[in-house]
């Protein structure tokens, strides 16, 4: 699935207060057990930094394991292709495209164990989830490695929590409206695709499929019963 990168810099994210109570609750409940999550401790040498906010940081660390050939899966730059990934999210757990590269290496190997990773690359979504659970990308990547693996209800959970932490970001919403797409979950896709459009998102992608499945409706068309209700969040759902 295409996800359409997100300018997080562009866009503040303002969470009402039953949201930042919810990263509470969900960074408790994970903190609690990280010492002894199979995954590995996150203390590290170097970080661990927050991709959304170190930045700046996180590029030094790129500089030196993250080029061009690493990203396209080409070669590994310091070490080998996985050693380099690891050493970056080590680093930085939250990194959305070292996330996002490694999980199309494991696709490409067909692997969920690769030569250079101390862990199966499912760990490094709990990590990088235990490490910032409010983190709306990295969860929406989570859900796109959960759905290649037809594990749909997890999915669909992820999917409910990083639509809360995306707030009002267009692209992490328009992002997560095709993904419901995917699970053929039509009026949270319409949902998702009004969101958009109100935020201001001017792609069309979503709202040409659901023209295209037949499942399109105008926002002031919408009644309000037939719009989705978001179950229940809880900690049991991270991460």
């Amino acid at each position: 699935m295409k996800i359409y990168p997100v300018p997080f810099e562009k866009f503040v994210m303002r969470r009402s207060a039953i949201q930042w109570l919810l990263a509470a609750v969900t960074f408790s409940a994970v903190s609690s057990v990280s010492a002894q999550s199979p995954c590995g401790d996150l203390k590290n040498a170097v970080g661990p930094f927050d991709y959304r906010f170190e930045k700046k940081i996180a590029a030094g660390i790129e500089f030196h394991h993250f080029n061009a050939d690493v990203e396209a899966l080409r070669r590994g730059q310091s070490t080998s292709l996985a050693g380099d990934i690891q050493y970056l999210l080590f680093a930085v757990p939250n990194h959305h495209r070292a996330l996002a590269s490694l999980m199309r290496l494991g696709r490409k190997m067909k692997s969920e164990k690769l030569d250079g990773l101390g862990y199966p690359i499912e760990c490094y979504f709990d990590r990088a989830l235990r490490f910032q659970p409010n983190d709306a990308i990295a969860r929406l990547l989570y859900a796109d490695y959960l759905l290649a693996g037809k594990r749909t209800t997890e999915a669909g959970q992820q999917l409910e929590l990083a639509k809360g932490f995306a707030a009002d970001n267009p692209f992490t919403q328009f992002n997560i409206g095709l993904m419901y797409l995917i699970l053929q979950d039509y009026p949270r896709a319409l949902t998702q695709a009004h969101r958009a459009i109100e935020l201001g998102f001017v792609k069309t992608d979503l709202k040409d499929r659901l023209v295209a499945a037949g499942q399109w409706v105008e926002p002031a068309l919408v009644p309000p019963a037939l719009a989705p209700a978001a179950p229940a969040l809880s900690a049991a759902s991270s991460p």
